[in-house]
């Protein structure tokens, strides 16, 4: 190697190890991350140092021309996203679904990120769950995870846009915005999600349900039982599944393409489980059933309860759904403040004092 070559790599050596201060972390009353000057938060807590990345260090390296996502990480500072942030990437979000028919993906990316929560491990981010782990390499390589990059691809734009979100609330942003903006009901979500920041606190392969188990209702319920769901949750979660397709090259399930999906929108190809694949309604509950994870639904007694009720009622299936959606959102993260906050909470008026005297001295 050069001296000169020497010099450059030794100079972005330092800069990419720069340490900045200390921050107390838990129970912050800041809803934002902490940055290159010194962030307060409020009580007792841990403290901790960490590196300064550089930006191609923070959010992946490029090889090739390409970026490697197995390498991206948020700052290592366990604050929360920043709410005004947080409502500008939503919009950004709302906009590539009117031009990406993205919704079925992004739904999928929110899901599998939270999904992987297991009630009986009470450490994080050992416990999985929603902490953003998904973007690393090795867990997107799980097969049921199979496409999952595309989605990631879609919104690492709006991440490296907006530094003060954790890609643990963007894919749950993402994927409640997906369903409300498929006609689907309004979601009670909550953020200040931590994200997880090394491939190695990924979880091990295995905690996501299968397409195609051999036995369905067994396999449903060791699954969302681990996770701390009941028998409505699964049924009113499987029930988002009027968006999207099912493709024989992801999970091995449905039809290269069918009259529905032969021509998109989006990427065309797959066997959609509804007629109206980008609407969120309760048709999956009344049209096409493609996995045997479906069927089961209408052959277990206690699944089926909730699916004949879920095929009369919409409003019903709707009302169970929002709940459902969110809890699952909410799987295995830690929230920074503890209790989260809404993006869609009443501020209060600002003070003025003139408004409340008399006047009279």
């Amino acid at each position: 190697m050069s001296s000169a070559s020497m010099t450059s790599a030794a100079t972005a050596t330092s800069a990419a190890t720069r340490i900045l201060p200390s921050i107390t972390i838990a129970n912050c009353t800041s809803r934002r991350f902490c940055s290159s000057s010194r962030a307060s938060f409020s009580t007792t807590a841990v403290r901790t140092s960490f590196p300064r990345l550089l930006p191609l260090e923070r959010w992946g390296r490029v090889a090739g021309g390409k970026v490697d996502y197995s390498v991206a990480s948020s700052p290592k500072c366990a604050a929360a996203s920043d709410i005004e942030q947080l409502r500008s990437a939503r919009e950004d979000v709302k906009e590539i679904l009117k031009t990406t028919f993205c919704h079925p993906i992004l739904v999928r990316l929110g899901w599998h990120d939270a999904g992987t929560y297991n009630k009986n491990i009470e450490e994080w981010p050992q416990r999985g769950g929603a902490n953003g782990s998904l973007r690393f390499e090795i867990e997107l390589k799980h097969a049921a995870n199979a496409g999952l990059v595309n989605a990631l691809k879609l919104l690492q734009p709006i991440k490296d846009k907006y530094t003060n979100v954790t890609y643990a609330d963007l894919f749950q942003l993402a994927s409640a915005t997906a369903i409300e903006e498929a006609g689907g009901p309004k979601i009670p979500m909550k953020y200040g999600r931590v994200d997880v920041s090394e491939a190695e606190q990924c979880p091990e392969e295995g905690r996501l349900p299968d397409a195609g188990p051999t036995s369905p209702a067994a396999h449903l319920r060791d699954v969302f039982y681990m996770m701390g769901l009941n028998d409505k949750e699964i049924v009113a979660l499987s029930g988002a599944h009027t968006l999207g397709r099912s493709r024989p090259e992801r999970s091995g399930w449905g039809k290269a393409e069918t009259k529905y999906t032969k021509d998109g929108p989006g990427a065309p190809g797959g066997q959609s489980w509804t007629v109206q694949w980008l609407k969120f309604d309760n048709s999956y509950f009344k049209d096409l059933l493609v996995l045997p994870t479906d069927a089961v639904l209408f052959e277990d007694p206690s699944f089926k309860e909730y699916a004949k009720k879920y095929a009369e009622s919409e409003d019903a299936f709707f009302k169970d759904y929002a709940e459902a959606h969110a809890k699952l959102s909410n799987l295995g993260a830690m929230f920074v403040p503890s209790e989260g906050f809404s993006l869609d909470e009443v501020q209060p008026e600002k003070f003025v004092a003139a408004k409340h005297s008399s006047g009279k001295a």
